[in-house]
């Protein structure tokens, strides 16, 4: 009887449980992927210990879980919660296939177009400066008809509508806007959003369907592969250029003074207060230093704590840029938004950063690997944050704090980076089949030096040979720029010609042709063993010797002028160099920059001193996808310069080389002279030319008094687009084995140099 009871309780409980299931009153949880990219699985540092797994995924700490809270109603009508749930949620589907128009891109390439600024509109800094980095860009037009995205010229940073900075009836002006087309094609960019108290990501606009490059975005919000996301940066971030990393010296073991430390304002209330309130519980004044500050806003002392007091005090016994550049770790939590100013500080300092902003979209997080450049953690886990990052070996300590370093450089150190960046990530979106690879964004020297258009094997750039263990082919091409005309079968470049083609490494030599006067038949030109190939140059300026002609075939390019004199032996040893140093600019004239304190400005000197900068590219080798960046990368702005100067040329090569590398050039073996007497050509040219060609004043050009000044004026004028001096001096040359000593010359493998 009892057994028959037992029977009928568990057939009815059964029952019980199909009718819930099936009318939706138990539901199955779900687990939602958040495996955008390979990499977005990885939550920080992979090293020894993980975080605690959980079985689901973090819910983000947005404004948007704040919505339902009785407090969040206090300060909201019902209409106005529904225009901020319909002013940041429209468009939430958006992605490239379906709001981009891809036909836009196709005739002209990735064009961007700034609208031109509207008479009265008042424009803060920052913005300017993201507009100017845009003109100054290769992707700028000012035809909207060529572009492929557009970017408005109304200020659209501060959308907090208690700042100063924020612009009033964007909505309208927006939409009155003739190529708005509901914001297909556009993209805008924000730092604040939202406002005192729950700061929610409304723009208080309808973007329709634009991209958004925005900062402290939520992941909730965020749409992947559509919009990007930036780093909150303040005014004070220089446009161009911008400081070097903080870390000079790669220090074993690679501790600091403090292990974890964090300086910053406490909220006693509403959102972004919680994590910042509980920081007290791991400080211990020794090395986890994390101090807090309530003294900030009109009425602080209204709402101040119990510990404020005591917690301002010490606030102020601690210098900021003292702790964070002897720290190891730096906490980096959110404030009222997700993002915080204290990321790029602690990136530029080469202190790894700590994330605690649960549901933060990490800064470029669909290119760049965070786990291998910061500890991301999560708030509710704070007082686990100390153990964790001791537990931390220091071989990744070491290798965080490297990668810091590069990320910093590569794509944060200034506006115009930030800008850049955000541009080639949605042309690469754009252009898909000429996209970057991970590696390329996340190693040396990053994404903006490496143009996929080039090539998408990374075994064709130079400065990812060591990673891959490959080396370079054993063969160059010459290319000799010539600006004189050919009267007589003893000018130096035939000379030249002919030393170089007998060297074992040469495949072909290129003659490129800028002079006046019509190229010479073909019986004028010096029998040789490897091909010579005359190409006739259609525009005669000085950037063409740098065009990235299909006929070079070779890794490495041997650049020279028409009156270098080189013997073979001298070719041969200088390729030998260079196949050691690929990414590098190897050669023989050399030449430094200064620092003149008097004049405030850079010089410029061919004085033998103790070390040098530069190698002129008038006898130096290098790699032929340096022909391609100077000719794609540069804007044309410096080009024109150069062009028109007809000088400075090989300044620019170096300036660029430099700042892709990071490295100086090499110089190899001495020698007094590298090219014939100037005056002695430029004498038997006046007895055949008239002084008022074109040709006889670039061939008389070393001879001007005013070529000198005039690389003066390249050298600032160039460090001034860069944004800071690239250049780097070095006092090493290589000479061969055995070279000026005391030994048998039978005995010695370039026996030929010591005799020049």
């Amino acid at each position: 009887m009892q057994a028959r009871k037992r029977y009928l309780i568990l057939l009815s409980a059964g029952a019980c449980l199909i009718a819930l299931l099936y009318f939706g009153g138990v539901q199955t949880p779900l687990f939602r992927s958040n495996n955008r990219r390979d990499d977005r699985s990885l939550h920080g540092y992979h090293g020894r210990p993980q975080w605690p797994h959980f079985s689901g995924s973090l819910q983000p700490f947005s404004p948007w879980d704040q919505m339902e809270t009785e407090e969040y109603n206090v300060h909201r009508s019902p209409r106005q919660k529904r225009d901020v749930i319909s002013g940041v949620y429209k468009g939430k589907r958006c992605r490239m296939d379906s709001c981009f128009d891809f036909s836009l891109c196709k005739s002209n390439g990735f064009k961007v177009y700034v609208y031109p600024q509207q008479k009265g509109e008042k424009m803060s800094e920052s913005y300017q400066n993201i507009l100017s980095s845009i003109e100054a860009s290769r992707f700028y037009t000012s035809d909207p008809g060529q572009a492929c995205l557009f970017v408005l010229s109304l200020d659209t940073l501060d959308r907090d509508i208690l700042s100063p900075q924020y612009v009033h009836n964007l909505r309208t002006k927006v939409q009155n806007l003739h190529l708005w087309n509901n914001g297909k094609n556009h993209l805008i960019f924000n730092l604040y959003s939202g406002t005192w108290p729950d700061y929610t990501e409304d723009l208080g606009f309808d973007f329709g369907q634009a991209m958004l490059a925005k900062a402290s975005i939520s992941t909730e919000n965020f749409r992947p592969n559509f919009d990007v996301s930036i780093p909150l940066f303040g005014k004070e971030h220089p446009r161009t250029g911008g400081e070097r990393g903080y870390l000079k010296y790669n220090s074993i073991p690679p501790y600091r003074k403090y292990m974890l430390v964090f300086k910053g304002k406490r909220y006693l209330t509403g959102i972004g207060s919680d994590t910042r309130n509980a920081l007290y519980h791991v400080h211990n004044s020794e090395d986890v230093v994390l101090l807090t500050t309530c003294k900030h806003g009109k009425d602080w002392q209204k709402h101040k704590d119990a510990r404020c007091d005591r917690d301002n005090a010490q606030y102020d016994k601690h210098d900021y840029r003292e702790m964070l550049h002897n720290s190891t770790f730096c906490l980096v939590p959110r404030g009222r938004r997700l993002g915080s100013f204290r990321f790029l500080e602690a990136l530029q300092a080469a202190c790894v950063p700590v994330i605690l902003s649960n549901g933060w979209e990490m800064p470029f997080s669909e290119i760049i690997h965070w786990n291998t450049a910061a500890v991301i953690g999560d708030e509710r886990l704070l007082l686990q944050i100390p153990s964790t990052v001791r537990s931390i070996h220091q071989d990744s300590i070491l290798s965080l704090r490297q990668q810091t370093q590069f990320l910093w450089e590569a794509y944060f150190s200034s506006v115009e980076r930030i800008v850049l960046t955000t541009l080639e990530i949605i042309h690469d979106r754009v252009l898909q089949h000429a996209a970057r690879s991970n590696l390329m964004w996340n190693s040396l020297p990053g994404g903006l030096y490496s143009l996929p258009q080039y090539s998408s094997y990374l075994g064709d750039f130079p400065f990812h040979y060591a990673k891959l263990g490959i080396k370079p082919r054993p063969k160059f091409t010459a290319v000799i720029h010539a600006v004189t005309p050919l009267i007589s079968q003893s000018q130096p470049i035939l000379k030249l010609l002919v030393a170089v083609a007998k060297s074992q490494y040469c495949v072909q030599v290129i003659v490129l042709w800028n002079c006046d006067k019509p190229l010479p038949a073909k019986h004028h030109w010096p029998a040789t063993s490897v091909p010579v190939l005359v190409i006739d140059g259609e525009s005669k300026v000085m950037s063409s010797r740098f065009l990235p002609y299909d006929t070079i075939s070779t890794d490495a390019v041997l650049s020279l002028d028409e009156d270098t004199v080189l013997s073979t032996t001298e070719v041969d040893f200088a390729f030998t160099v260079w196949q050691s140093f690929p990414e590098r600019i190897v050669g023989y004239p050399a030449r430094s920059h200064f620092w003149d304190s008097n004049k405030e400005r850079w010089g410029y000197t061919s004085k033998w001193t103790n070390d040098y900068s530069m190698v002129l590219t008038g006898a130096a080798i290098y790699h032929r996808y340096y022909h391609y960046l100077y000719t794609s990368y540069l804007p044309a702005s410096l080009r024109g310069l150069v062009d028109q100067l007809s000088n400075c040329e090989d300044i620019l090569m170096n300036f660029l080389v430099s700042a892709v590398t990071k490295l100086p050039p090499i110089k190899v073996t001495q020698k007094k002279q590298y090219k014939e007497t100037m005056m002695v050509q430029v004498r038997s040219l006046w007895s055949f030319l008239k002084p008022s060609t074109s040709t006889t004043s670039r061939a008389s050009r070393w001879a001007d008094p005013d070529h000198f000044a005039q690389r003066q004026s390249c050298m600032n004028k160039f460090a001034s687009w860069f944004g800071s001096m690239p250049l780097v001096h070095s006092n090493m040359r290589l000479d061969p084995v055995l070279f000026k000593d005391q030994v048998s010359i039978l005995r010695k493998k370039y026996k030929d140099i010591e005799r020049l």
